[in-house]
Order: C-alpha cells, then structure tokens, then sequence
C-alpha cells in the first residue's frame, strides 16, 4: 500500500519544482486576473517560492546520490524555512491592531528606482501599512497563512528526502 510513496528523490524533488511553480501560478492569476495586487511582502514570498523551486529542479535534474541528496534536502528545506519566516512576518501585521500597523509605504517599483538597494530589500522583508490589509481568504485563512502552510509543506517533502534517500 505505501509502495506508491516510495518515489526516488529525483521524482519527489520534480514535484516539489511543480508545487512551487504551481504556487507562482496561483499569484499570477490573482494578481492579473484577480486585480489583487501584491504587497512588498507577498514579493518576497515569490521569490522565496521561486528560489525554493529552483533548488528543487536542480536537485531533480541533477539526481544525486545520497550525499547530494542531503545536501539538497538541507538547502531546500533552509529556502522553504526562510520563505516561512517571511509569510509568519506577513501573518503577524495583519494580526496587529490598527494603530500599531507601520505607515504605508511606496511602490516597490518606486523603491527600487529611488531608495539604495539595501533599504528596499529591507521594506521588502520587513512590509509596510500595505501589507496589513487582509484582501482575501479561504476557509478564514488569508493568502499569506495559506502560503506559510506551502512553505511548512515544503521544507517537510525537502527534509524527508532526507530519509527517503535509498543507500547506495
């Protein structure tokens, strides 16, 4: 019966990669189709989604062996991890009461243009008044709760692989 789970790692990595690109996915079609537009925050999520499924597709292509597995498994496990850091972060501002939520801040394509590029990496990670705003949920969860959940999801299938690893 659990057969069906005994993947290699190769297959679980590729999956990973397809979760991840299914998430980003998901963001466009809120984003262009939706008109949901992203806060500094849900930026970095994407990005963290897309380092995390890069490492999955290389680690997919690449099929190690047992020590390449591992160190695959940890480095996607650490990506997933930092995404989860900054989705509790996005969690955690739109829990706060409203005269604790930090000012709004300017575009992200106006940071860029305009502020060094350490202080917008900065707001980028840290999120602004924008960031607060609950725009949608499901089942009474926001996106970014939805998200940190993908992110837990992930760094659980990167860190099994761990444990999946056949012994060479």
């Amino acid at each position: 019966m659990f057969r069906v789970l005994k993947f290699n790692s190769r297959i679980w990595f590729l999956l990973g990669f397809a979760g991840c690109m299914g998430l980003l996915g998901m963001g466009a079609y809120f984003q262009l189709v939706d008109g949901l537009e992203p806060c500094p925050l849900c930026i970095s999520q994407r990005l963290a989604i897309l380092l995390t499924g890069l490492v999955f597709l290389i680690a997919g292509l690449h099929n190690p062996g047992q020590a390449g597995v591992t160190r695959y498994a940890i480095l996607g496990t650490v990506t997933a991890l930092f995404g989860a850091s900054i989705s509790t972060r996005h969690v955690w501002l739109q829990h706060l009461p409203p005269d604790e939520v930090p000012e709004c801040g300017p575009g992200l394509e106006y940071m860029f243009q305009n502020f060094p590029l350490f202080d917008t990496l900065k707001l980028m990670l840290s999120g602004t008044g924008d960031c607060a705003k609950v725009d949608w949920t499901f089942l009474g969860f926001s996106m970014p709760a939805w998200t940190l959940v993908a992110f837990l999801m992930l760094a659980t299938l990167s860190l099994l692989q761990i444990w999946n690893c056949e012994k060479k």
